[in-house]
């Protein structure tokens, strides 16, 4: 009899313990199994831009590349080329070369499409254009953005990256040592214990390892998404760490405009209301006059001037330095050439501090090769991770079904439902899909026997 209560005791403790586990197994299995093509994409398409910059020289370095003389020509003899070209069309935004050997590119609007001409500045004569649509990083951007879906893509991998946290702190759960014996199968793999062990460890180890670099990947990427990150801006930009009042050199703003309106600024002057140029009528400021200011102002070389095309806008330059510390987003009266408003990093607010770093370190640009490599690693890890779990849930599933952990209800573990709430409510997104995962699961997986023997070993 003693025996009989002592495993009575014990039995529904090691029953709930194998259920916990195997309800978290099954969490990690569905956002594996969904999202798993999706994460490799963005790792390797995240790869290839880290190196934007050092692609874009090989591709286009006969657009790129100038001889150096003793001076250039004017902006507005460079633009008198483009005239000359495309008679028809708008100049939209010009980009001095930041350096004696860089061209000018001149973007232009025509009726059919939007260019970028490459002007040298010393003679004044074009060395070829490109169309918008087919820059390639551009592509690949917008593939690693939005999968060149537009809303529903960026909705995609938002979901995706914010999912990838459901992986991280479910295969953490999973990892957590229960017993200390010692470091292996824990921190480094076990290679000689047979196939088995070895290609679970190659899997779970390498992910304990770049688990960190992941996380905050995703947590600088997030900002860019249209869901959570136009939310996040505004509650930045409400709580007072968007833009401060004292960024204005002159009257606050009347416009309706936000600066994402009408340029292509850093994220915290995305928000930034856009002035009015107040003295209409009058001739407007050459873009040579607009390039002196710029360096009068000492912004960072690699600007872009954002051309007024209303006769109350503004000139604004903004530019995407390597490092967080060189942003700038400058207004320009068109017509006085005042300087509006100029709005750099020391204006940010925390948030936007901590941002603009976040993003720079996402690109790989903040420290330099450094910097590229150790994001490539984590890239380079999380395609090894990903594809390592698709092979050993490959091998362990049946010929006929998913082969995910029997288990009881997805949230029959409280403290498991309260980690799964809170990740819901930070990132509504998935909270939203994990109802509707949960909604799934209850009704038809547990309740419909065929089902749920193919979803279960």
């Amino acid at each position: 009899m003693n025996t009989g209560k002592t495993n009575a005791v014990k039995s529904p403790r090691k029953s709930s313990g194998t259920n916990t586990y195997r309800t978290i197994w099954r969490w990690h299995l569905y956002a594996g199994v969904i999202f798993a093509p999706l994460l490799v994409l963005l790792a390797i398409t995240g790869s290839i831009y880290l190196f934007k910059a050092e692609i874009e020289e090989v591709l286009y370095q006969d657009y790129y590349q100038v001889a150096p003389q003793d001076e250039k020509v004017p902006v507005s003899e460079q633009l008198e080329e483009v005239n000359r070209l495309y008679p028809d069309s708008v100049v939209t935004k010009y980009r001095p070369g930041e350096n004696n050997t860089r061209s000018s590119e001149v973007t232009i609007n025509t009726d059919s499409e939007s260019l970028t001409v490459f002007i040298n500045p010393y003679t004044g004569k074009s060395m070829g254009q490109l169309n918008n649509e087919d820059r390639i990083m551009d592509k690949i951007e917008e593939i690693h953005g939005e999968l060149m879906a537009g809303t529903v893509g960026d909705r995609l991998v938002e979901l995706a990256a914010c999912w990838a946290i459901v992986l991280l702190v479910t295969g953490f759960l999973l990892w957590f040592p229960k017993k200390t014996k010692g470091l292996a199968g824990v921190l480094f793999p076990r290679l000689r214990k047979g196939k088995k062990i070895a290609m679970r460890d190659l899997h779970v180890v390498p992910a304990v390892w770049i688990s960190g670099g992941l996380l905050f990947l995703i947590l600088t990427g997030l900002p860019w998404s249209g869901f959570w990150g136009d939310n996040f801006q505004a509650i930045t930009t409400n709580t007072g760490e968007g833009y401060p009042p004292s960024v204005w050199i002159g009257e606050a703003p009347v416009s309706d405009l936000e600066t994402k309106d009408i340029a292509e600024v850093p994220w915290a002057a995305e928000t930034l209301d856009v002035p009015v140029s107040k003295l209409q009528g009058l001739v407007p400021q050459s873009l040579d006059q607009i390039v002196k200011i710029a360096d009068r102002e000492g912004i960072y070389p690699s600007y872009s001037i954002f051309v007024p095309q209303e006769p109350d806008g503004v000139y604004t330059l903004s530019v995407f330095p390597p490092k967080a510390e060189d942003e700038a987003t400058i207004h320009i009266d068109q017509y006085s050439g005042a300087v509006l408003a100029d709005y750099r990093y020391d204006n940010y607010g925390i948030i936007g501090k901590v941002v603009a770093w976040g993003i720079t370190l996402h690109k790989g640009s903040q420290f330099g090769l450094i910097n590229q490599l150790a994001s490539l690693a984590i890239c380079l890890g999380i395609i090894f991770v990903v594809i390592s779990g698709i092979y050993l849930w490959w091998k362990r599933k049946p010929k006929k079904g998913m082969g995910g952990p029997a288990a009881p209800a997805l949230f029959k573990t409280k403290s498991f439902l309260l980690i799964m709430i809170v990740l819901g409510i930070v990132f509504p997104l998935v909270g939203i899909s994990i109802a509707a995962v949960w909604l799934f699961d209850w009704m038809i997986v547990q309740r419909i026997s065929s089902v749920k023997r193919w979803f279960n070993a």
